[in-house]
């Protein structure tokens, strides 16, 4: 079960709103395995610094991130990824889509709609665009 964690928790994504808590999150499912050269796990760093883990397996589905992290980069050894110009919300958005779309892969039913404001469309299409995902 693939989960999300936002490191900074002391305050909201977006002012006036609650923060959002991620779901069945435990200090075990972030640990980046370091025992071996295949790890589970990529943290993405938002422009404002927030840290979200992200499976190595689901990032290697978005061709940008593949390429980061498989090419002669730091973000391969260091198994980060940086992204200066994604905002909080933008950035733990695109990480929900990337589990919606990694659980729905090969589903033979109707997919549910993936919910997106008007207000974080334009942001998510840049970022979309970017990540080529």
């Amino acid at each position: 079960f693939s989960t999300i964690h936002s490191i900074n928790t002391t305050r909201s994504i977006r002012p006036g709103f609650p923060r959002i808590k991620p779901p069945l999150y435990s200090q075990r499912q972030h640990k980046i395995m370091e025992d071996d050269s295949e790890q589970t796990y990529v943290k993405l760093v938002s422009a404002e610094g927030t840290e979200i883990f992200l499976e190595k397996r689901i990032a290697l589905q978005v061709d940008t991130m593949r390429a980061m992290l498989e090419g002669n980069f730091r973000e391969s050894e260091e198994s980060v990824i940086r992204f200066p110009d994604i905002s909080d919300s933008a950035l733990e958005k695109v990480v929900r889509y990337l589990h919606y779309k990694d659980r729905h892969a090969n589903s033979t039913s109707r997919i549910p709609e993936f919910p997106i404001e008007p207000e974080e469309a334009l942001e998510l299409l840049v970022a979309a665009s970017f990540l080529n995902c």
